[in-house]
């Protein structure tokens, strides 16, 4: 399906998928959105310190939406402190000199407001939505965080308990999860990806207060850091807030950032991963490139010219032809008719992030058929398309579906400040997503069809299937603890 997506501990990045996008055809004048459209009121300011601030007035409710972000996520851990950023993220709610464990919530609550934060691969996210006169408060009180976070060691021992058991419930306690993060660590060699946002278990049993103290001194700086505005606001008046609150907060150096390079894969990778559950399920995960900065310039005028992002965005487009809207070619040659092999089937490519991405395709395999017949099918519909191509038809419906759920979606501020924000974490324009309605629009059928051709050998292929167990008659499942805050 088409998103845009980094995957989160808490949730997840994503623009509109199929399934969310609204059933009504978009006008033609929404169609030929402009690439200043988008963030045709959206301004963005770097203070002395370092530290940016984009603002985006939306005046159509009295509330606003404020956003923390800190370009730092699991892809900057390092081995044997796995985890960190996402216990840090944790910690951040644990008190300042002048508050109190757990008080910064119950404050934002006491305003009328609701917060909470996530941690990805790339980021970590701070946010809050609250009335739009209570703004200046909610800066004071992140802007104190974000500097001053400090915590007693008592205060790490019991969180790190909430952590471990979120690892519990959340990966530990489902099959998929443990196949997904097992496949990860296969499918990448040097990449950073290859770890789990939530951290090996071992790591966290390993942590120490003093590991998530120095990862937050060394990250937390204003220069690594962007402080996202939507809503009924001034522009002015919040500049003035933010210097008054976040500028005086001492300017310190982003650490250097060193390569770690994926290696060329030289071979399909294969995984069997055993775990108690009722059916099987498949993942092929092929390495693919990523949307870049620089690919959101105008396309090649030379159509023979390929490029990376360029491929990206075409690759994103083969993902909805196969999975974008109800009916599409996965569901109907995979799990409908005759041929039927799947109870379902699926397709998404990442499109952006800091690391190297994968598109992926997966299927829950129908009573009786074995995971192979999934396998094959799936990758037999990718053979088709660079055999055959795609129709003009298809490729404009899931084209004029994306459109309209990029436009819509802006409907709600927090999916504003996130979009902003996460363009920030990948170093795109403040108009960044108006450029990707522009540029994935003029992607031709020809370009669908030869990144179907060029992307999908065993080369570039991590292959992993779940393999049912037994279930447990005994074991009881977990239940989140009251008041968790994910």
């Amino acid at each position: 399906m088409l998103a845009l997506t980094a995957l989160t501990v808490s949730c997840a990045f994503s623009s509109a998928s199929a399934q969310t996008l609204p059933t009504a055809k978009p006008s033609a004048s929404a169609l030929a959105l402009s690439p200043a459209v988008a963030a045709i009121q959206a301004q963005e300011f770097t203070l002395a310190n370092g530290l940016t601030l984009i603002v985006k007035p939306d005046r159509r409710s009295p509330t606003v939406a404020h956003m923390l972000w800190v370009r730092v996520g699991s892809m900057d851990e390092v081995d044997g402190t796995s985890g960190v950023a996402h216990v840090l993220e944790h910690m951040m709610f644990k008190g300042t000199p002048t508050l109190k464990p757990g008080e910064f919530s119950r404050r934002i609550a006491a305003l009328g407001g609701r917060d909470n934060a996530f941690t990805s691969r790339d980021a970590t996210a701070y946010h809050q939505q609250i009335p739009a006169n209570k703004l200046e408060e909610v800066m004071q009180l992140e802007a104190d965080r974000f500097a001053n976070t400090q915590w007693v060691d008592d205060e790490f021992k019991r969180e790190i308990e909430v952590v471990k058991e979120e690892r519990r419930l959340r990966t530990e306690d489902s099959p998929r999860a443990q196949l997904y993060e097992a496949a990860n660590a296969v499918a990448f060699t040097a990449a950073p990806y290859r770890r789990p946002i939530v951290g090996w278990m071992s790591d966290l049993d390993a942590m120490t207060p003093d590991d998530v103290r120095s990862f937050y001194r060394k990250w937390y700086v204003p220069s690594n850091a962007a402080v996202v505005i939507a809503g009924d606001v001034d522009v002015a008046q919040v500049k003035a807030l933010a210097e008054k609150y976040y500028g005086v907060i001492p300017a310190a150096a982003t650490p250097v950032r060193k390569p770690r390079t994926e290696p060329v894969q030289a071979g399909v990778k294969r995984l069997d991963h055993k775990a108690s559950a009722s059916q099987a399920y498949v993942s092929l995960m092929f390495k693919v490139p990523q949307m870049n900065a620089s690919g959101l310039a105008d396309a090649p005028a030379d159509p023979s010219v390929r490029t990376d992002s360029q491929d990206a965005l075409a690759l994103t487009v083969l993902s909805a032809v196969l999975d974008g809207y109800s009916g599409a070619r996965l569901n109907r040659a995979l799990t409908q008719g005759e041929g039927r092999v799947a109870d379902s089937a699926g397709a998404y490519n990442g499109l952006l992030g800091r690391g190297p991405q994968v598109f992926v395709l997966d299927g829950v395999p129908a009573e009786g058929k074995a995971a192979q017949q999934v396998i094959d099918a799936l990758r037999q519909q990718v053979t088709q398309i660079a055999q055959n191509g795609v129709n003009e038809a298809e490729l404009n419906r899931v084209k004029t579906q994306w459109v309209a759920g990029e436009i819509y979606k802006l409907d709600a501020l927090f999916s504003q400040v996130r979009e902003l924000g996460s363009h920030w974490v990948n170093g795109f324009p403040l108009d960044a997503s108006a450029r990707l309605v522009a540029r994935l629009r003029n992607i031709s059928a020809a370009e669908v069809q030869s990144v179907a051709a060029r992307y999908f050998g065993d080369d570039q292929l991590t292959q992993a299937v779940l393999v049912p167990q037994p279930l447990d008659p005994n074991r009881k499942p977990r239940v989140p603890a009251a008041g968790a805050r994910h």
